[in-house]
């Protein structure tokens, strides 16, 4: 299996994935164009944070619900509509209804008119598409840690057909990184 690395970025620079086999970039779904007649996020509410200076807390406190992340999920799979995302996950329609309003609230999401002109869709905003490394490694770890071996589940593929490689973050040097050489480093 090939593994894709994300090298820590230097200063004032975004990280870029380098692949320890070939120079392929493996990405998500190539994302939707966005019609001018997508609506702009609603502002977000002020949250009361978890803790206010943890990204991963503040994160978590935006999508961490059961239900949030598999909407997102979804919606990198092409879902659209209220009904796409219910008949997908199987949600309660006034949870999926609270999601969907959350989502779009928090820029995850953008309201527009569907092509039919009849109902209305929701489309991934650059926030939600921000999120695929995220879907990507949290199912990484389903594969290698909920499934018992052998056992049968859903793969991601490239638009070749082949599967995604395993993400591993690395430094710049390009040591791999995990919590045993890394830390955080507080703001106060």
């Amino acid at each position: 299996m090939s593994r894709t690395t994300m090298r820590a970025p230097e200063p004032g620079h975004a990280p870029e994935p380098e692949h320890a086999q070939g120079p392929e970039h493996v990405q998500g779904p190539a994302p939707a164009p966005e019609p001018e007649h997508a609506q702009e996020p609603a502002p977000a509410p002020e949250p009361d944070w978890t803790d206010p200076d943890c990204p991963v807390a503040r994160t978590l406190d935006l999508v961490g619900d059961r239900w949030s992340l598999l909407v997102v999920r979804d919606a990198m799979d092409g879902a659209r509509s209220f009904t796409e995302f219910q008949r997908r996950t199987g949600i309660a329609r006034n949870i999926l209804t609270d999601r969907l309003r959350k989502l779009t609230a928090h820029g995850f999401l953008a309201r527009r008119t569907a092509p039919s002109g009849r109902r209305q869709e929701y489309v991934l905003t650059d926030a939600g598409r921000d999120l695929f490394p995220v879907i990507l490694t949290l199912r990484q770890w389903g594969e290698r840690h909920a499934f018992a071996p052998g056992e049968t589940h859903s793969t991601l593929v490239d638009r070749h057909g082949t599967p995604v490689p395993e993400v591993a973050p690395a430094a710049a040097d390009g040591t791999l990184l995990d919590s045993r050489n890394t830390r955080v480093q507080k703001t106060r």
